[in-house]
């Protein structure tokens, strides 16, 4: 499935537009990453707990949204966007949306 922030995919034509599709997860941290999150935040660095839970939810949104852009028979994915808000004190949801299209090479 191809995907973009752009308008269009360079090298495609859209045929037909299918609507928008999206993905999302909700996430809630772990108390032990917390504890080391806290550390780092006294020390300093990059908290790689949170990078990690990040990159795990925005892979497990996309391949939400590809799923959801599949059935409807699209060929890719034009202005994908990402969002994030809060849930509640300790969860977040990444959500992930964008326009599905089919395709024809130029």
């Amino acid at each position: 499935m191809l995907m973009t922030t752009q308008d269009e995919l360079i090298g495609y034509e859209i045929t037909e537009t299918l609507g928008i599709v999206r993905g999302n997860t909700v996430r809630a941290r772990h108390i032990g990453q917390d504890i080391l999150a806290g550390l780092r935040n006294v020390i300093g660095g990059e908290i790689l707990e949170y990078t990690k839970l990040m990159a795990e939810s925005r892979e497990q949104a996309i391949d939400r949204m590809k799923a959801e852009a599949k059935s409807k028979g699209a060929d890719g994915i034009v202005c994908v966007r990402f969002m994030t808000s809060s849930i509640a004190q300790a969860a977040a949801e990444l959500f992930v949306y964008g326009t599905a299209v089919k395709l024809s090479k130029k």
